[in-house]
């Protein structure tokens, strides 16, 4: 299969990747698999451990907790990145709503990534420190 010219616009277009060079960025393509999905098809399950971090090419997919649609997710959006870091259970399950192509990273080529790009490491952690202030920000405001 071959992969589409604009996805290093798409990787870069996500938060964690968003300073990487154009170098980093083909390195982050070259440990990505292109994968297709049918619509109905679960691609995570709540509770289950996370090893994927996952960019949506193509297609929709809804986020459930609990049984209850709390999200819609489209092209461009991407999940799945703390699970790359960390054995932890996956906070929601996610079911492609559409026909799905996707950008699928595992988790050692993951970490080869981090061990071989120092700048990469600090975008992560950027990344996940807005993130968690984020979660802070919600939990503080209700």
């Amino acid at each position: 299969m071959t992969k589409r010219p604009d996805i290093l616009a798409t990787i870069r277009a996500i938060p964690l990747f968003r300073d990487c060079t154009d170098d980093e960025l083909r390195q982050i393509d070259s440990v990505a698999d292109e994968v297709s999905m049918p619509a109905g098809r679960a691609l995570v399950r709540q509770g289950e451990l996370g090893r994927e971090f996952v960019v949506i090419v193509d297609g929709e997919v809804s986020v459930e907790r609990d049984g209850e649609v709390v999200a819609t997710l489209g092209a461009g959006a991407h999940f799945g990145e703390l699970a790359l870091l960390v054995d932890h259970p996956r906070n929601a399950t996610v079911v492609a709503a559409t026909d799905l192509r996707l950008e699928v990273i595992d988790r050692r080529g993951f970490q080869n990534l981090l061990d071989n790009s120092p700048h990469l490491t600090k975008n992560l952690l950027h990344s996940l420190a807005r993130r968690l202030s984020e979660l802070d920000d919600n939990v503080s405001g209700s």
